[in-house]
């Protein structure tokens, strides 16, 4: 995909990963929209930089998918790039009896939202010279931790929907890439819980640099080394993860 020249829609974009990657897309002369479920992060993110564009939206709510589908096409006639990036993590006892709601709530963002925007985005993108849908996964696509057991699933089955979308489109101006990220240090998951990850700068960098060399995945770190595992290295790799399993 091209780095320069875009309309780019980013989902959860008003803070970690989506935050700073629309920083990187702003930098190279990008026009930038964010949107996510906070307001208060929206204007942060509109403070610091004014030419920024939001959209109040929860995109575990298929009605303000489509609202936020229809609302793009109209505002942002050249939109050409959606970075699918929004997502939760939980840690679920699996043997605790979790509330369907939240176990809901993990499945629709994480992985019905990117699933139903890249279907309501292909039409108009179809129609652009270059376009792209990127999705955020992560390393624990290919290696689960246990105590994150939704999450996981749900970024598995992500980077499956990306093969299967990347193969669908490949005789289209719209490229498909995935971002792979390993655990960074964000707040994903809860404030302070991914303080060991790799640093969000360092992390950012890497992979605009994948993107900017045309790469379809764009991994860092131990998501890299998961993503090209073979069977035997992932069994260790989970068993490193979850001992005592």
């Amino acid at each position: 995909m091209k780095t320069q020249g875009n309309t780019v829609l980013i989902t959860g974009g008003a803070s970690g990963i989506g935050y700073a990657l629309a920083e990187k897309f702003l930098a190279a002369g990008n026009t930038v929209i964010l949107c996510g479920r906070r307001e208060e992060k929206l204007r942060e993110a509109k403070a610091k930089h004014p030419g920024v564009h939001t959209r109040v939206c929860d995109v575990a709510s298929s009605e303000d998918r489509v609202a936020l589908a229809v609302w793009a096409g109209k505002e942002f006639p050249d939109l050409n790039v959606l970075i699918n990036n929004a997502g939760i993590q939980k840690r679920v006892a699996l043997t605790g009896s979790p509330a369907i709601a939240s176990l809901r709530e993990e499945l629709a963002i994480n992985l019905e939202a990117p699933i139903h925007l890249a279907t309501l985005f292909i039409p108009l993108f179809l129609k652009r010279r270059e376009a792209a849908i990127v999705n955020v996964t992560s390393g624990l696509s290919f290696s689960p931790l246990a105590m994150v057991p939704v999450y996981s699933a749900t970024k598995a089955a992500l980077h499956s929907f990306t093969l299967s979308l990347r193969h669908q489109l490949a005789r289209t101006p719209v490229s498909v890439v995935e971002i792979i990220p390993p655990a960074v240090d964000t707040d994903l998951g809860g404030v302070g819980l991914h303080t060991f990850g790799a640093p969000l700068r360092e992390f950012t960098d890497s992979i605009w640099e994948q993107l900017e060399a045309g790469s379809q995945e764009a991994a860092y770190g131990m998501a890299a080394e998961a993503s090209r595992a073979s069977r035997e290295q992932l069994d260790a790799s989970f068993q490193r993860m979850n001992p005592g399993a």
